[in-house]
């Protein structure tokens, strides 16, 4: 039987009622308009996956059960997977409605929760077991299939990996193909992290050819609630390849990816493998679910589709779409005018800014004429505004760097000279002090002032905009805490939180001279030279002082596979010592010990600042996040004996 199979993307906020349904109906409109019959929707797509404790509302699963019953009508002459949460039995379930030409035959469970790093399904979800059926009753007493079920359409068998039933070792889909089935659904709400892609395209097209059914991966797409970024990756393969892919990222509410499928061909390869059981009758499956539909009779022919774009694939491009999707949804659904970024002069606050341009065009070129209607701001120069803040100690290259590079990008440029409100803080507190302070013996709360003296002013323009505060701090200033709470900590988004400084510099270097892809052509932002030039600086010190972040710290290569070695691969400090000779042994081995100690003092030391970031971006599955990936106590003895051991 040849079937014209959909999955969908859809940009959905969590409890945006209106919003979801009406972003569901365009889409089974559109993949109607695309001749698909068969149409897979992402997981939790009603309510949106991002509900939180919301979802411990009886009225969040209530209202997303009424909105299912509103969706219905749509669905004439189609079979839709939508997925919704529900409450059974005292427990709420993940689940997708499958509902075939206006009917709602059952709701199929998911077994296998998510609840490691950036997922807490099974805070709110049980795992359905697998092999239970039961009986769901509406508030009308109408009862309704639910649990671990297959279903018979119209001769065509199929079953469900909900996301993460597909990344366990035990995947349901072994029991599905014993069961018979000509196609598996996977609705799923999988997040983006670099390198990701690839993994799906494997464990999908595996899934079909071991499992010898055609498989429908559908997915979100965007920032749908704040910290979590989907890249709306659509798959559908058949015997053990992909067939189509849909491009990844993207500014649109849904996308639609559809193709036909000879599912008799599955069958075929799957009866020639040895291990096949033939598929249960009707009658020894319990949790089969059988109803009539009439198929249109499709071409066998399969026609050309859309492949993977692997230039997409490379952590560069990755990073540029990924955070430009993230800002784009962020600004518009938090209904802000714009965003503002104290402007420095130095390399985090240029990636913000460029990444705000890229935000600007990359949107534009996919929206054309709907772009307007997406954002509040006319113009790049009113939706993005920067501030060179200077004091005595600030120098004339940061101050032209920042000035070049806000008119090389568009945005609307002020330079605000703090120093004399710097000097009546300092003077004020000499005063209440009772002392003067001096660098030899108050470095730190000297160099502090400085920064949370830029505050009050940057949040004034924006708070004067009604634009979103941009805070620049990096991942591996948040590893050793190199940073000023309430000073350049300041702001209500941190978009650059997960990305380390060395690939920060790296990625700014390419951006100047080659940029992302846009179609056929290259973005790059050449006017980032000022900012390359440059050694990274805090400039809080005296120019005499010649102030650096790497002397401050360690060079970032260093500190960065330090991060990486201690806290994503759990080494003791005498095993990531021991690693730092086989990699860095350019460098004495006095010097690596001091750094070794600085990391693991000032790691320990700073969990309260980490605690404290503006909400970022998740970009890495193993960031320092602690509210996505890095849980780590506020107080601790902080390796005090292993760096004695040393």
């Amino acid at each position: 039987m040849n079937v014209r199979l959909a999955a969908v993307a859809l940009n959905q906020t969590p409890l945006d009622w209106a919003g979801n349904a009406l972003r569901i109906r365009a889409a089974i409109r559109d993949a109607r308009d695309a001749g698909a019959t068969l149409v897979c929707l992402p997981e939790l797509c009603l309510t949106g996956y991002g509900c939180e404790d919301a979802f411990f509302a009886p009225s969040t699963h209530e209202r997303a059960w009424e909105m299912l019953q509103k969706l219905l009508p749509e669905t004439k002459g189609l079979v839709l997977a939508l997925g919704l949460p529900v409450f059974h039995q005292r427990a709420l379930f993940n689940c997708s409605a499958v509902v075939a030409d206006g009917e709602l035959l059952g709701l199929a469970a998911k077994k296998n929760l998510a609840g490691d790093g950036i997922h807490y399904e099974p805070r709110w979800f049980k795992p359905w077991l697998g092999g239970v059926r039961d009986d769901y009753f509406t508030a009308d007493g109408k009862s309704v299939p639910i649990g671990d079920l297959v279903f018979d359409v119209g001769g065509v068998r199929m079953g469900f990996e909900i996301c993460e039933d597909a990344w366990v070792a035990d995947r349901p889909g072994a029991k599905l193909a014993a069961r018979g089935v000509d196609l598996i659904l996977n609705p799923s709400a999988s997040h983006f992290a670099f390198g990701k892609a690839e993994i799906r395209r494997r464990f999908v097209a595996e899934g079909s050819r071991a499992f010898g059914a055609a498989y429908v991966y559908s997915n979100l797409l965007g920032n749908e609630a704040g910290r979590v970024i989907y890249d709306g990756q659509l798959l559908l393969a058949h015997d053990g390849r992909v067939i189509a892919e849909s491009p990844r990222f993207g500014f649109k509410d849904h996308r639609v990816l559809a193709a036909g499928v000879d599912l008799s061909s599955g069958r075929l390869a799957l009866s020639r493998s040895a291990s096949h059981r033939p598929a249960l009758p009707a009658d020894a499956d319990p949790g089969l679910i059988r109803t009539g539909f009439g198929w249109p009779k499709l071409s066998p022919a399969l026609e050309k589709h859309a492949l993977p774009d692997e230039a997409m694939d490379g952590k560069m491009e990755e990073f540029t779409h990924a955070v430009a999707l993230g800002l784009f949804d962020y600004l518009r659904k938090s209904h802000s005018n714009g965003y503002v970024i104290s402007l420095s002069g130095g390399a985090d606050s240029a990636a913000a800014a460029c990444l705000v341009r890229l935000m600007h065009d990359l949107a534009k070129a996919e929206l054309g004429d709907d772009f307007g209607g997406k954002l509040r701001a006319k113009s790049f120069g009113g939706l993005l505004l920067t501030a060179y803040q200077g004091t005595e100690n600030s120098g004339e290259v940061t101050r032209n760097a920042a000035a070049v590079l806000a008119e090389a990008l568009g945005a609307t440029h002020r330079e605000l000279d703090i120093a004399a409100i710097h000097k009546a803080y300092v003077a004020m507190i000499e005063a209440a002090y009772g002392e003067a302070l001096s660098w030899e013996r108050h470095d730190i709360s000297l160099q502090n002032i400085q920064a949370r003296v830029r505050s009050p002013g940057i949040w004034m323009l924006a708070n004067l905009r009604n634009a979103l505060l941009l805070s620049t701090s990096n991942r591996s200033e948040a590893a050793v805490g190199y940073a000023t709470m309430d000073g350049d900590t300041s702001g209500g988004l941190a978009p650059i939180s997960g990305i380390d400084k060395a690939f920060l510099r790296e990625w700014l270097r390419w951006l100047e001279t080659t940029g992302p892809l846009l179609g056929d052509r290259r973005l790059p932002i050449p006017a980032l030279s000022v900012v390359n030039s440059q050694q990274p600086t805090a400039e809080l010190r005296p120019g005499d002082q010649a102030q650096t972040d790497e002397k401050d710290l360690m060079p970032y290569p260093v500190l960065d596979f330090i991060e990486r070695a201690s806290i994503r691969d759990r080494k003791s400090p005498a095993a990531v010592l021991e690693l730092l000779a086989l990699v860095f042994p350019q460098y004495p081995e006095d010097t690596r010990k001091q750094w070794v100690k600085r990391f693991f003092t000032l790691w320990s030391r700073n969990q309260w600042k980490r605690e404290r970031y503006a909400p970022g971006f998740h970009l890495d599955d193993e960031n320092l996040d602690p509210k996505t990936w890095c849980r780590w106590p506020i107080l601790s003895g902080g390796f005090q004996e292993e760096l004695a051991e040393l």
